[in-house]
């Protein structure tokens, strides 16, 4: 019996320090995957903002073409994080009221345009929260030209030109002693509307190089 009794203990031992052993190594594999583990969704969530913006320049131009009508993106600065929300409306001119910052009825997130054809059952504006993207003390979005926030669209999907400033670019890159590592990336939109990402820290003759 008291054989049996000693191996029992000594079962019983060999658990406790098998448990402590475990938690040990379950501490140090934390301690060292954790903050790899944050770089990583950093980087996967910086990686998805440029897709974000484009997915709104998009659905700008694809608004305009589709409903035979104006169309705007407007970005403003979400309060949570520093970035950019983005706003898509729709305007119908008339011969008389065109559709630009100063004159027109635009539609809103509740209601559609005025003299939109499908009525109150038209096009509303569709509303993105930048909310998911790093925040701004890891990840800084730069709007060019300086102080532009739009880009309106003619019925032919193109870049109203006569809007001034008129928003063409934007570069979303690691701030400044952050201590974030991801590369910096843009989205531009051509005069023919057309929004997509480039680096713009690449060579020009490289074919993910931003045009100048």
């Amino acid at each position: 019996m008291h054989a049996v009794s000693r191996r029992r203990a000594l079962a019983r031992g060999f658990t406790m320090i098998e448990t402590l052993v475990a938690l040990v190594i379950l501490s140090i594999t934390l301690a060292l995957g954790i903050p790899a583990m944050s770089a990583w969704l950093l980087e996967t969530k910086a990686g998805s903002a440029s897709q974000f913006y484009v997915e709104g320049f998009q659905m700008a131009r694809e608004a305009a073409r589709s409903h035979n009508a104006a169309s705007r993106i407007v970005l403003s600065e979400n309060a949570e994080n520093g970035q950019m929300d983005w706003q898509v409306d729709l305007c119908f001119p008339t011969a008389s009221v065109p559709c630009n910052s100063d004159s027109g009825s635009w539609s809103t997130t509740s209601s559609a345009a005025g003299d939109d054809p499908a009525g109150a059952a038209g096009f509303k504006s569709v509303f993105r929260s930048a909310v998911a993207l790093p925040d701004a003390a890891q990840m800084q979005p730069r709007l060019l030209p300086s102080g532009a926030t739009d880009i309106y669209f003619r019925s032919t999907g193109w870049v109203d030109t006569a809007f001034s400033p008129r928003l063409s670019r934007i570069v979303l890159s690691p701030a400044v002693n952050s201590g974030a590592e991801f590369r910096t990336q843009a989205v531009v939109v051509t005069l023919a509307g057309i929004a997509s990402k480039c680096d713009p820290e690449v060579a020009a003759n490289d074919s993910r190089a931003c045009p100048p």
